[in-house]
């Protein structure tokens, strides 16, 4: 995907709620998909292109994000033929602190994805370009710069991704096999995902205590959270896992 296209789709989606996603389905058995089994999901941050007015994140952090909400949206499946999702991010944005009503950026993520059957070893799909936005809530009308860590931004459109990308795999669900030819002694209709509706303890950095509140996992840069990368002059600050990097740029 160019960087021009890229940027395009950033601008786009950061004036519009059209592309929210509603993931409270994942408390669910998912919708039948075949012989569905998930096998890998990779993802892959290279120099993406990063929107107006947004926080920077780390590579690892995206990472971690997407790979969790993949594995945990299509790790419900119980199927008996593996396929293997690849993620590529195109481009984001994490909304930073605007003004209420007058300007609220919103968080916007591009991303390609790559289908792959494992006992083919081969793709089942060219990239397919997903825009999506932060999942539907009130927070995302007032801006979630004002009310979230950049952590819970990305698993919210880490989380908005995968569910589109299932509702894409849905549209094409003959790639993956005739459910009827799986052996019921060792396949299901799947299961509810343990992690619906909770933020996760890698996500949930921060808690709120007897002085406001407080950052947990890790050491807070720039007013956002853990896994965030902020510069200042002579220097970038890194921070990933807990643990913080300086390094300097001269």
């Amino acid at each position: 995907m160019s960087r021009l296209t890229t940027f395009a789709a950033l601008a786009a989606a950061a004036v519009s709620l059209s592309a929210c996603a509603v993931t409270n389905d994942l408390a669910k058995v998912p919708e039948p998909m075949g012989r569905f089994l998930l096998g890998h999901s990779v993802t892959v941050v290279e120099e993406p292109e990063i929107g107006p007015f947004s926080r920077e994140a780390t590579d690892e952090a995206w990472e971690e994000a997407i790979n969790f909400a993949m594995e945990e949206r299509f790790g419900r499946y119980d199927g008996d033929k593996y396929f293997h999702i690849a993620t590529k991010v195109d481009g984001y944005a994490l909304a930073m602190i605007g003004i209420p009503v007058v300007f609220t950026p919103k968080s916007v993520l591009v991303a390609s994805v790559t289908l792959w059957d494992d006992e083919k070893g081969e793709p089942i799909n060219e990239p397919e370009i997903f825009t999506v936005s932060e999942e539907l809530s009130p927070e995302a009308l007032i801006g979630t710069g004002l009310t979230k860590t950049a952590d819970e931004q990305m698993l919210s459109l880490a989380r908005s991704l995968a569910k589109s990308v299932q509702k894409y795999m849905l549209e094409n669900v003959a790639w993956f096999g005739d459910a009827s030819l799986m052996d019921p002694a060792t396949t299901s209709a799947g299961k509810p995902a343990p992690t619906a509706g909770t933020v996760p303890p890698q996500f949930a950095r921060v808690k709120a205590g007897e002085e406001g509140a407080v950052l947990e996992g890790g050491q807070e840069v720039g007013g956002t959270s853990t896994g965030v990368r902020s510069e200042t002059p002579g220097e970038m600050e890194t921070t990933t896992s807990g643990e913080t990097i300086i390094e300097s740029s001269s």
